[in-house]
């Protein structure tokens, strides 16, 4: 049916043998890819491949210079001449992140793994940019394909352990993740009048006067002033108690807005 449907549209048949190919379907496939397969990898003219290479030595030597603006320039042109070499777009990576462009360090650093993926230069630098920008899982993710690249490389080693660290941080409530809402906790009104009812009494007052002298070194905080902790953080444990006696439940509500905001803050960071 088929093949009827094809001759009738096409207004063919079986006997037309003159519109036969000269090469069956599967030789033409073989034949292109064999040519492809001979062609140089970038595709460009040897001129061209030479030039960006003498680019590229003159892109290091500012790199040692400390020029890294006119490196990145230098590496640009290598790249528009030979875009094709991953050398190129990992040097440019590095020379990216001295000048703090660590978004286009990363992109550069993933141009030269597309067309390298066992370039462990190309994830130590990456790895280097995404810790730069705060993406510390992404980081640890880059450093550990490069030491499984290249595992004997000790500043990938080093540089692991920091990303972990820096991770490891992030994940924990006491850590740099947690963020207190404190414009939030100022404008409950409920906080507000707890705080208003809790300064009415004469014991928290008396706290709050002991911590105050302690802050400025007067009295209450002996001859240490403020080298005198214990005696301020005692002052603070009892004014805790107190406001967890007066409002428990509000002091529950907080404790959840804090919690809540440290589990979307996790969720954000390794999505």
């Amino acid at each position: 049916v088929a093949i009827q449907c094809l001759e009738t549209v096409f207004k063919i048949n079986l006997e037309d043998t003159h519109l036969a190919p000269s090469q069956h379907l599967i030789e033409m496939f073989s034949n292109s890819i064999h040519k492809n397969d001979m062609l140089p990898l970038s595709g460009s003219l040897p001129e061209n491949v030479v030039k960006a290479d003498q680019l590229k030595d003159e892109g290091n030597n500012h790199m040692k210079e400390e020029n890294y603006g006119a490196a990145v320039d230098c590496y640009t042109r290598a790249i528009q001449l030979d875009p094709n070499n991953a050398v190129y777009y990992c040097n440019r990576a590095a020379a990216h992140s001295k000048l703090s462009n660590y978004r286009e360090a990363i992109k550069d650093c993933e141009n030269a793994i597309a067309i390298d993926p066992k370039y462990s230069k190309a994830y130590g630098r990456m790895g280097l940019a995404l810790t730069s920008v705060n993406k510390y899982e992404e980081a640890v993710t880059s450093y550990q394909k490069a030491l499984d690249l290249d595992p004997e490389n000790d500043s990938y080693k080093s540089n692991l352990k920091i990303a972990e660290q820096k991770l490891r941080d992030m994940s924990s409530p006491t850590g740099t993740g947690l963020s207190f809402d404190m414009a939030s906790l100022i404008n409950n009104p409920a906080f507000i009048s707890m705080a208003a009812s809790l300064m009415q009494n004469p014991q928290v007052q008396q706290l709050m006067s002991g911590m105050m002298s302690n802050a400025i070194g007067g009295p209450a905080a002996g001859v240490g002033g403020l080298s005198d902790l214990s005696s301020l953080i005692h002052a603070g444990q009892q004014f805790a108690q107190q406001i967890q006696q007066q409002n428990p439940e509000l002091i529950e509500q907080l404790r959840n807005h804090i919690r809540s905001r440290y589990l979307s803050g996790s969720t954000e960071e390794h999505s």
